[in-house]
């Protein structure tokens, strides 16, 4: 390893731009996790939050195990175990998105539920009483709220989908750490190309965050917010 400032510099200017292309991929890893956990997510919550025993008793085991388990050991689980007992052929890029998904499904799942739950129950009781079905009100009563209610929630699932999707290089996907990676072994200058990587995610995960923050106080309702 050399800490050449010069031989860094130079080695991060040429591997910039090849570098920089694995941000979209990263991008789309995030973006594909996070829109597949809270469709899942949602589901999970409302099982948790009005489903019978048996249905809150499988949320919590589907949550437990995927908050449970790391993140490396799901990947290899899913690539290399379950899709080779399948004999399925399917990509390390969507099987990243999909693991990354069920992991975030488990914890936004938890989120939503807490928004839902801080929501006053007179509300769902005044929508029964005006002759709407649970689902109605669930769907455009109590879940309009919860997601306005979530936001500083996932903001934190942002970040922390985010920073494992540096991770998925493990199977091959060519984001930006597996770039960063392959530069270095190239050049032989891992400090400069991996402090550059943490940069870039320091940059993304900066520029999400303030995006949900700016929506949090666009829909914000009074009462529930500052």
């Amino acid at each position: 390893m050399h800490f050449s400032i010069t031989a860094g510099l130079k080695a991060v200017i040429e591997g910039l731009p090849y570098i920089l292309g694995g941000v979209w991929v990263t991008l789309v890893v995030v973006v594909g996790a996070l829109f597949m956990g809270l469709v899942l997510g949602t589901l999970l919550s409302i099982a948790h939050v009005y489903g019978n025993r048996v249905l809150r008793g499988l949320t919590g085991l589907y949550v437990w195990f995927f908050r449970g388990v790391p993140l490396l050991v799901l990947l290899f689980l899913f690539y290399f175990g379950l899709l080779g007992a399948l004999h399925l052929d399917l990509s390390p890029f969507f099987v990243s998105i999909v693991v990354l998904g069920l992991i975030s499904s488990a914890y936004q799942s938890q989120i939503l539920r807490g928004a839902i739950l801080s929501i006053p129950e007179g509300q769902l009781k005044a929508a029964r009483a005006i002759g709407m079905s649970d689902t109605k009100a669930i769907t455009f009563i109590i879940l309009p709220q919860a997601f306005r209610l979530a936001i500083p929630g996932w903001s934190n699932e942002y970040t922390i989908i985010m920073k494992n999707s540096a991770v998925t290089y493990a199977l091959g996907v060519a984001e930006i750490m597996a770039r960063a990676n392959h530069v270095a072994a190239r050049t032989y200058q891992h400090f400069w190309l991996y402090l550059l990587a943490g940069f870039i995610f320091l940059i993304l995960t900066y520029a999400g965050t303030k995006l949900l923050g700016l929506l949090q106080k666009r829909v914000a309702i009074k009462g529930y917010a500052r």
